[in-house]
């Protein structure tokens, strides 16, 4: 149901109360289906046969003022052709009412072969990121004659490890994002110290000898410092025509209930996406699926990419390994 204003009033204070506890480096939402996974898994940089730049832009409840908005842009690539060694550059801006953080995000990679006989593409990679986090808490909304306006400043570093395997059409990836405890200095002091948060992902992908090209895959993350657990749980189809692949997914993530009493939440998102050659353009839209929402009309995300200095196809793998066009 949708809320009235009291409700919407009280809504947004549990929510950006609760949003500024539970404040990581970069939200992790569903654009990692859309050919983004490096910005989850550092061992995803450079992981494929082309560099690839992307762009996503996401707006949460059109309408709502101050509603959370969060921009990246991010690059990854091998060192050079010959190389097994990569790297990963990624710029967000994330906002969320009076709070917003901005942060820099470099990576290096690892991809170590471990099938030379051609029949098959195995693979493990490694990967080790290292974020700077600017925080702003804006409360010049909140100033009168009689209370001034404030705006506060700080900053810290973080960082994150993980590790990915890859075997035919199987892909896994392990990660460890904020492995390093926060700045005592914060924002709010309800913000934890530990804001460890373990992320596995596993999936599979059925490739040309199907009408459809199928890859089912699910995502579990553990946040240590809530003992809450979030589930993902996706299927993507992809079909290619000459220098076209169409591809769809759909999304359906779920949690459940943390040491500190954390209400579950579910989401649907679907996902159409366009390879063009190069290019990407891929358009999300998440519907909450709870009793109470703060409203109806969703959260859109939009994703931009192009792919850079492509490389011949290695022998079967999933979709985030070979780019679909070569020679474009």
């Amino acid at each position: 149901m949708k809320l009235s204003y009291l409700q919407y009033c009280i809504f947004c204070v549990l929510f950006f109360s609760l949003n500024t506890f539970s404040q990581e480096t970069l939200p992790i939402y569903q654009d990692y289906l859309s050919d983004n996974v490096y910005l989850i898994h550092p061992s995803a940089a450079g992981i494929g046969n082309a560099g690839k730049l992307r762009f996503t832009a996401r707006q949460q409840w059109s309408g709502i003022p101050d509603a959370p908005t969060l921009q990246t842009i991010s690059l990854n690539s091998r060192f050079g052709e010959e190389t097994n060694a990569a790297y990963g550059l990624i710029l967000f801006n994330d906002k969320n009412g009076y709070h917003s953080q901005k942060g820099i995000q470099g990576t290096y990679a690892y991809h170590l072969p471990l099938n030379d006989n051609g029949h098959y593409f195995e693979q493990l990679s490694f990967g080790l990121s290292f974020t700077f986090i600017q925080n702003q808490s804006d409360q010049t909304a909140f100033g009168n004659d009689d209370v001034a306006a404030i705006i506060q400043n700080t900053s810290y570093f973080n960082a994150d490890f993980g590790a990915a395997y890859h075997k035919g059409g199987f892909s896994s990836y392990f990660t460890v994002k904020n492995l390093l405890q926060t700045n005592k200095n914060n924002l709010n002091v309800l913000e934890p110290l530990d804001l460890k948060n373990f992320v596995f992902a596993a999936g599979y992908y059925y490739d040309n000898y199907y009408f459809l090209q199928l890859e089912p895959s699910f995502m579990v993350q553990l946040k240590e410092s809530t003992g809450q657990t979030i589930a993902d749980f996706n299927i993507k189809m992809y079909k290619t025509f000459s220098t076209t692949q169409f591809w769809a997914a759909l999304s359906y993530r779920r949690s459940f209930d943390g040491a500190d009493g954390v209400n579950n939440f579910k989401f649907i998102s679907p996902i159409i996406g366009l390879n063009y050659k190069k290019l990407m353009f891929s358009y999300t839209y998440t519907n909450q699926l709870d009793d109470i929402v703060l409203s109806n009309t969703g959260f859109h995300q939009i994703g931009l990419g192009i792919n850079l200095w492509t490389r011949e196809k290695n022998w079967r793998s999933t979709p985030n390994i070979n780019n679909s066009f070569i020679g474009y």
